[in-house]
């Protein structure tokens, strides 16, 4: 865990499919080292995007490493698929599996670092020995299925409890924040408490894409400095 710096993973979900190896040279020159990729069943989340294949494509275009979103019902039947295909962190949504442990030990053994996922209207409660197994928790800051949706200020108290529960209890996982992130919602997010940014829309629909990247960057390290500071941010939703 990188305590330096908050990354930004851009999300190639708002990239030009037609152009994917130069939007992916955009990003990575601009400094990233991990890409999300979302995937989508219309099933769990409205939307059907990548699958496997698409995966193992993005793969062979990329140096970086490749943050897979799983959002899809019965994710224990494609998870050694995915892995395969090159995903080297995989994270599943814990509403989608009745009992987390086990996909997350099969993740780990099949070497894919392994997380899962949890949407705003989840809370923590109950979750303790899941977190434990996890490298990496993804914090939903919108609901998930589309992209280009507005940051839910409402979770960032969720994610700040995510936060100090991870202090409290010693581990050791990576909080990623997914949705609506943009150069003022990167701020208060890593305030909050999380060690990656992902970024889809405000990084790919900006026109220059590296500078969007570099942008959020620096609005990471302004939240991660003010993060002792509690009054920094309101924790509760406006209005």
């Amino acid at each position: 865990m990188d305590t330096d710096r908050v990354r930004v993973a851009p999300s190639l979900l708002s990239a030009d499919f037609a152009d994917l190896a130069s939007e992916i040279k955009r990003v990575e020159e601009a400094g990233v080292d991990l890409l999300h990729i979302d995937v989508m069943d219309g099933h769990f989340v409205p939307n059907i995007t990548f699958g496997p294949m698409m995966v193992g494509a993005i793969k062979r275009l990329a140096s970086s490493d490749l943050d897979v979103h799983l959002m899809i019902s019965e994710p224990h039947r494609y998870l050694d698929r995915f892995v395969e295909a090159g995903s080297d962190y995989v994270t599943f949504h814990v509403e989608a599996v009745g009992e987390a442990g086990p996909l997350l030990e099969e993740a780990r053994a099949l070497g894919a670092r392994p997380g899962v996922a949890v949407n705003p209207a989840t809370g923590l409660e109950g979750l303790d020995d899941v977190l434990a197994a996890c490298d990496l928790v993804v914090m939903m800051t919108v609901n998930p299925g589309f992209g280009g949706q507005a940051f839910m200020r409402e979770v960032v108290p969720k994610i700040r409890a995510l936060y100090d529960l991870r202090a409290e209890r010693g581990w050791e996982f990576e909080i990623e924040v997914d949705g609506g992130v943009n150069a003022e919602t990167a701020e208060v997010a890593a305030w909050a408490g999380c060690d990656i940014l992902v970024a889809g829309a405000a990084v790919f629909k900006s026109g220059d894409p590296g500078r969007a990247v570099r942008e959020i960057a620096r609005a990471g390290l302004r939240g991660l400095g003010k993060r002792g500071d509690t009054s920094a941010f309101p924790l509760a939703p406006p209005g």
